[in-house]
């Protein structure tokens, strides 16, 4: 079982940079691929970034591309999500999740098996 607590988010203006964070619990969080997914009022919950065990290998969704930076602490049982020049079609609420396959691909909700609360991000234009 691995139990996922995200923070960070907030309210921002366009243009400006958040870093959320993901504290994870459970023995075997090293052994997981981690992702961030955002979720905007009326739509589905789409894939912004994974990041393999190791912190080697990174996926990201077309549109933070250059923007967000995925990474992972593995001592501290953390993964972050560095996001620069935010934008208004950034708001959602933003999801870590663990997936306990070794693909780190972008991909749909189903395919992770933990999830976190969620966390808010609301970008200002």
């Amino acid at each position: 079982q691995v139990q996922l607590v995200e923070s960070g988010g907030g309210l921002v203006q366009a243009g400006d940079s958040l870093r959320l964070s993901c504290a994870a619990s459970g023995r075997t969080f090293s052994t997981y691929v981690m992702g961030w997914f955002r979720q905007a009022p009326g739509k589905d919950r789409e894939f912004v970034a994974a990041i393999s065990w190791g912190g080697a290998t990174t996926s990201y969704a077309d549109s933070v591309k250059g923007r967000f930076t995925i990474a992972r602490d593995n001592v501290k049982k953390t993964v972050y999500l560095q996001m620069n020049t935010l934008k208004p079609e950034d708001t959602a609420v933003y999801y870590c999740a663990v997936k306990r396959s070794s693909a780190v691909v972008p991909d749909p909700p189903r395919r992770y098996d933990y999830w976190g609360q969620g966390t808010q991000v609301t970008v200002s234009s």
